[in-house]
């Protein structure tokens, strides 16, 4: 069980910054919030330890790298002792960019990305519904992602 970890308002005030732009430079955010460059970098790697601040990534654009399919499948198994096999095989398909184990209609809930609705059919055809495990799927296709964010800190 995760038991949330407590922040306070300067713990806050550095992850929405890092969050707006996480090469922001350490000096910059310590003028900001009237503390020390130590005192950030110590608060930081407070949270960097405590795993509030799990890495840094390169968020691209999928659309400039010609991904103008994204689609979310529900995943039907035949059984719930095949999802460590499923997700391992799931797990190799490049073009499943997220997935969830969940309840209610689907045991699994994956996102993909492809370039076009031809590559989407010979993915489900080809490689998603090959794999054994999987009894059936149901494929949402998204129109836009108006919405895209972070937690709150």
């Amino acid at each position: 069980m995760n038991v949330a970890v407590r922040i306070d308002d300067l713990d806050r005030d550095i992850l929405n910054a890092l969050m707006t732009d996480a090469r922001v430079p350490y000096a910059e955010m310590a003028k900001r919030f009237n503390v020390s460059p130590a005192t950030v970098h110590v608060r930081v790697e407070k949270m960097r330890t405590s795993q509030i601040i799990t890495g840094t990534e390169v968020i691209v654009n999928p659309k400039l790298l010609g991904y103008d399919v994204c689609c979310f499948i529900g995943i039907n198994l035949y059984a719930a002792r095949d999802y460590h096999s499923a997700l391992e095989k799931l797990n190799q398909l490049d073009e499943v960019v997220e997935a969830y184990y969940t309840t209610g209609a689907y045991n699994i809930f994956v996102k993909l990305m492809c370039h076009s609705i031809e590559e989407l059919q010979h993915v489900l055809i080809n490689k998603l519904q090959a794999i054994e495990e999987v009894q059936s799927t149901e494929t949402l296709i998204s129109l836009q992602n108006p919405i895209n964010r972070n937690v709150k800190p």
